[in-house]
């Protein structure tokens, strides 16, 4: 074995011995669950606390994050290994969901673009998961042109003073800080004129009103600044070139979407064994409906191509912390993986897969028909499926540009 195998296999043991002497038992294939769901927008107790104490305590929440910050320290090979065995003993790293934007966005942007105090001052407290970031971004009257923003932050004295509205703001009524574009000069063009402020949520000149979807949660919210303060340190990046860190940002954010990820809560069986469970099966072990089963076989094939994919991008980056417009791709894919699976759990559920609530109904079957709902806007936030493939046009294909430039 080389060198770099046998330090991966020690590190795998190591790992493998933590997770058994510190991984709560009673938390096994419990997935996102206990610690709020999809929207986190419950208080974390219990085990669950004590399991994501104990993995910000290794810096394990955030691996490959500096250590020094609050990080792991882990080179990509080593956090794979340690994703391999949580997965293993059906463990979950809940901190990106409770740091809400801060894990997956902003994080990544401030490591990039801060200066070495707002490093110390905000990344701690994202590789803890108890602190949550949302986005101030879209507005009513800026949303895929969103250089339009209108938003604006003027100097007081040692702060900024910021006024305006953004809305489908995620997580901005549970979260503690807020990274938001505003308007700071009004007499250039208008992608010129705009900065990135970071700014606390719980003070007097912000109120947050969430927007309630069809799937019954409420992640987005409206958000209102009124004199809301920001300090003069907790401008991100050069004043007025704000365009410049919040496209860095969502490249992040794109990159962070690249998952085909289930609609359910819970670490659930095999799509095969759902199936069979709801439609039957033959003598021979195979899925009653044989229509169903091709489609089912075409599903994962996607499913796999899209991993491999994920695999052979990763690889070719050779550890280039810059994020591609491949990216665009991976978002796309995962959003038809996504919404693939959803369709067909509801299709061979059944009745059973028309349930919203009462006792004719498993807690698992109300679950998947919500997140069949919720699913649906995955082809449209963080960049919509149409866009996506417009980046992927321009950028990888390299097809003329046709719309209008802002």
């Amino acid at each position: 074995m080389t060198d770099q195998a046998n330090n991966l296999a020690a590190f795998r043991a190591e790992a493998a011995e933590w997770l058994q002497e510190n991984f709560p038992e009673n938390l096994k294939g419990e997935g996102i669950a206990p610690f709020g769901g999809v929207e986190g927008d419950r208080a974390v107790e219990g085990d669950a606390a004590l399991w994501r104490d104990r993995l910000a305590s290794r810096g394990w929440g955030t691996p490959t994050w500096p250590s020094e910050l609050g990080g792991g320290g882990l080179n990509h090979h080593e956090a794979k290994v340690l994703s391999e065995e949580m997965h293993r003993v059906g463990a979950i790293n809940p901190i990106p969901l409770l740091a809400g934007m801060g894990v997956t966005m902003v994080g990544p942007t401030i490591m990039e673009y801060g200066t070495t105090d707002q490093k110390q001052r905000h990344i701690p407290g994202i590789c803890s998961g108890k602190v949550r970031w949302c986005l101030g971004y879209s507005e009513p009257n800026a949303g895929s042109d969103l250089a339009s923003l209108a938003t604006k932050a003027e100097e007081n004295g040692d702060h900024w003073l910021i006024n305006g509205q953004k809305v489908w703001t995620s997580g901005a009524d549970i979260s503690q800080m807020c990274g938001a574009l505003v308007r700071t000069d009004s007499s250039v063009k208008k992608r010129d004129g705009i900065s990135f402020l970071m700014l606390k949520m719980d003070q007097p000149g912000v109120e947050t009103r969430p927007i309630k979807l069809i799937a019954g949660a409420s992640p987005f919210c409206e958000t209102f600044f009124n004199d809301a303060r920001a300090e003069k340190d907790d401008l991100l990046g050069s004043l007025n070139d704000g365009w410049s860190v919040g496209k860095r940002l969502l490249q992040y954010e794109r990159a962070s979407q690249t998952g085909a990820r289930p609609t359910s809560n819970k670490v659930s069986g095999s799509l095969q064994s759902l199936a069979k469970s709801y439609v039957g099966e033959t003598a021979t072990g195979e899925l009653a409906d044989a229509d169903l089963r091709v489609r089912i076989a075409d599903h994962l094939m996607h499913t796999r191509a899209h991993g491999l994919t994920i695999a052979r991008i990763t690889a070719e980056a050779k550890g280039n912390p810059e994020v591609s417009a491949a990216a665009s791709i991976l978002k796309n894919s995962a959003t038809r993986v996504s919404q693939e699976r959803a369709e067909l759990t509801l299709e061979f559920m059944g009745h059973q897969g028309l349930g919203w609530a009462g006792d004719d109904f498993s807690e698992d079957e109300i679950e998947h028909v919500r997140g069949w709902l919720g699913g649906k806007a995955i082809s449209i936030y963080g960049g919509s499926f149409e866009i996506q493939n417009n980046i992927i046009a321009k950028n990888i294909l390299g097809l003329p540009e046709t719309t209008q430039k802002g």
